[in-house]
């Protein structure tokens, strides 16, 4: 009985060295473009970041921040996400990283006609994820996010959003 004890205990710190040895970047930072595809229609392009500290190898927490601009038939319009949350990695291959967030946050969107504009802020939520590509060791490819984007403002819901982004990743 001793030796199977001994035998399952040093098991068991060689299952620990090896587990210590499956690391995460510390931080991450995405920056890229993206495709917003808005409740009613109107389709926008802009902008993508987030940047994510990785408390162990699969879970972290991002903020993300994004603009996405539309000028059409004298109308400009802007929006703009603020949100945060966690992040689950699954870091079993060295080359692909799939993720999956749900983030919570704020909107504030803009519009102007002339010279008239008007805007309004409200709240942001995001649910989603995507894949990382391994390029050297600091740098990837976000080779796609994908988000479903619920927006709440001026008493008013708006659930039939979807967000695209790519980009460069850099991890530290």
């Amino acid at each position: 009985m001793r030796k199977f004890i001994g035998f399952a205990l040093l098991l068991g710190m060689c299952s620990v060295a090896a587990f210590a040895q499956e690391s995460a970047p510390k931080a991450e930072f995405f920056g890229g473009y993206q495709y917003t595809r808005f409740d009613g229609g109107l389709n926008a392009n802009g902008w993508n970041m987030a940047l994510t500290g990785n408390l162990n190898h699969w879970f972290g927490v991002t903020s993300d921040f994004s603009g996405a601009y539309k000028s059409q038939n004298g109308v400009s319009f802007n929006n703009y996400t603020y949100t945060f949350g966690p992040v689950v990695s699954l870091r079993h291959s060295e080359t692909f990283t799939p993720f999956a967030h749900f983030l919570a946050g704020g909107v504030h969107s803009s519009a102007a006609f002339g010279g008239a504009s008007a805007s309004g802020n409200g709240f942001a939520m995001m649910f989603g994820g995507g894949v990382d590509v391994k390029a050297t060791q600091h740098v990837g490819v976000r080779a796609i996010q994908l988000d479903w984007l619920s927006l709440r403002s001026n008493g008013t819901s708006d659930n039939n959003n979807m967000r695209i982004s790519t980009g460069l990743l850099f991890r530290y």
